[in-house]
């Protein structure tokens, strides 16, 4: 058996999260396990770097799985991409010591959220923006996700997989307007569950004037989750990066 790591890109439209269901709903985690099970001709277990909530999206989601293969990297490369629908793309494909954990040795994470800020709605932009009519003030809300930066307890905007641990540390957080595009990019050792879309959206309220930056503040501050403004849809929500001490995609 070898352990492989893989660097995967997905569309998450027509899926329920990345995480495997109960129920037979589909999965990135379920159809990418499908997909590998058909070529080993027996079940094969993939194991995640964090969880994406149903409709998010990914370009840097990594993943690991252990598989009897006699060929090269390339060929499973190659070989998992012809198994795997039009949604789903393994971008890097390499072999890993079997103690690699995509979870639990990830340093830092990183996502995008993207507010379509315009009067009319575009087609092209609906499943990956968020559109928001009314004009944002994008220099108020870096103001407001100033506070967000350092070591901080979140139980305002998320909740935690598991355990009852709300501290994250925050290594990025900052607004960048091309156009009517708004770019949100957020890096942190970890996130709660729901944590970027809960910022997004009670950010949004501080750049349309309903928040002051020192109401947002506040809201951070009271590690209550009643205190939380809107949480955004999923849509423009995407996982772009996670960082490991030891893996370098293009060494």
């Amino acid at each position: 058996m070898r352990t492989y790591a893989a660097l995967i890109a997905y569309d998450g439209t027509e899926y329920h999260g990345f995480q495997r269901q109960v129920e037979s709903q589909p999965t990135v985690q379920s159809t990418v396990e499908g997909a590998l099970s058909r070529l080993a001709r027996q079940p094969v277990t993939v194991l995640g770097s964090g969880r994406t909530d149903s409709g998010v999206h990914a370009v840097g989601q990594v993943i690991s799985f252990s598989l009897a293969w006699q060929h090269q990297s390339q060929d499973l490369h190659r070989a998992l991409n012809a198994h795997l629908p039009e949604d789903i793309a393994i971008l890097q494909l390499k072999q890993v010591p079997s103690s690699f954990h995509p979870r639990f040795d990830a340093q830092r994470r990183a996502y995008e959220y993207t507010i379509y800020n315009a009067p009319l709605r575009h087609p092209l932009k609906r499943a990956f923006c968020w559109h928001v009519r009314h004009t944002l003030d994008e220099e108020k809300m870096n103001q407001a996700a100033k506070a967000l930066l350092g070591l901080h307890n979140f139980a305002t905007f998320g909740q935690p997989p598991q355990g009852n641990n709300f501290v994250r540390e925050l290594f990025a957080a900052e607004w960048k307007r091309n156009g009517p595009d708004l770019l949100f990019r957020i890096e942190a050792n970890a996130f709660l569950y729901r944590m970027v879309r809960s910022i997004v959206g009670s950010l949004k309220l501080v750049g349309e004037g309903t928040w002051t930056v020192e109401e947002f503040v506040r809201a951070l501050k009271a590690e209550n989750r009643h205190e939380c403004g809107t949480v955004a849809p999923p849509q423009g929500l995407c996982l772009v990066s996670i960082t490991y001490k030891n893996l370098n995609w293009f060494d």
